[in-house]
């Protein structure tokens, strides 16, 4: 029996791929959670798009602040030495190569790294790219947190996204409920998989082709 991992180790499993000393942005939805596995002992510096640098998950013993908010309206707190500023100085940081990864949701990823987040191409829907276009062209590192399906079973893993493009070749990993791949110059090359999911199973999930590593890890 497949056990696909939840939204929570999903988050899980990103946030501990991120080396200490690192600075790094998270998107709105799925990459918010990463926020809740750090502690100021991780040495991981979050910066957030409406103007946060320093911030952290709020605990029960944090007030809440309606004016400390992440980019998706959620209460957070400063972390020591934490600070905030205007949305002019935030976007400097994420157009100038000052970060080191961000985290961001998708709809689909190809297996060139093409990035489509921001629209799902629906005739008379408003969508905005918002800041993720940014993001995905100046971190020097991109992951993706994302469910493998989309809720009617089809693949957001693809040979060619078919939906308006956020950033072109961006993408360096993606963390699914399925499954951990690399970004590479020959394709999607698989991490880890679910317990209890076979390749042929995960091939068959997948539009792209998939390589897989030696060695796949085991997740925890």
């Amino acid at each position: 029996m497949i056990q696909r991992y939840s939204r929570e180790d999903i988050a899980r499993r990103a946030a501990a791929d991120i080396p200490p000393g690192s600075y790094v942005n998270l998107g709105i939805g799925l990459p918010v959670m990463a926020l809740d596995y750090w502690t100021p002992e991780h040495g991981v510096t979050v910066h957030s798009e409406n103007g946060i640098l320093g911030m952290r998950a709020r605990t029960e013993a944090d007030p809440v602040d309606p004016d400390l908010t992440n980019a998706a309206k959620q209460n957070v707190a400063l972390s020591e030495g934490g600070s905030f500023f205007n949305h002019a100085d935030s976007f400097a940081m994420m157009r100038g190569g000052h970060l080191d990864y961000c985290i961001l949701g998708a709809y689909q990823v190809s297996e060139t790294g093409d990035l489509a987040n921001w629209s799902l191409g629906q005739p008379g829907v408003a969508a905005a790219v918002g800041g993720a276009m940014d993001l995905a062209v100046g971190a020097k590192r991109v992951h993706v947190l994302m469910e493998h399906l989309t809720r009617d079973g089809r693949p957001r893993l693809r040979r060619q996204c078919d939906l308006p493009l956020t950033g072109a070749a961006c993408v360096d990993r993606v963390y699914t409920d399925f499954a951990t791949l690399d970004v590479t110059p020959q394709g999607f090359l698989v991490r880890d998989m679910a317990p209890g999911l076979t390749r042929e199973a995960l091939q068959a999930a997948t539009d792209a082709p998939l390589r897989f590593a030696q060695e796949l890890c085991d997740v925890e």
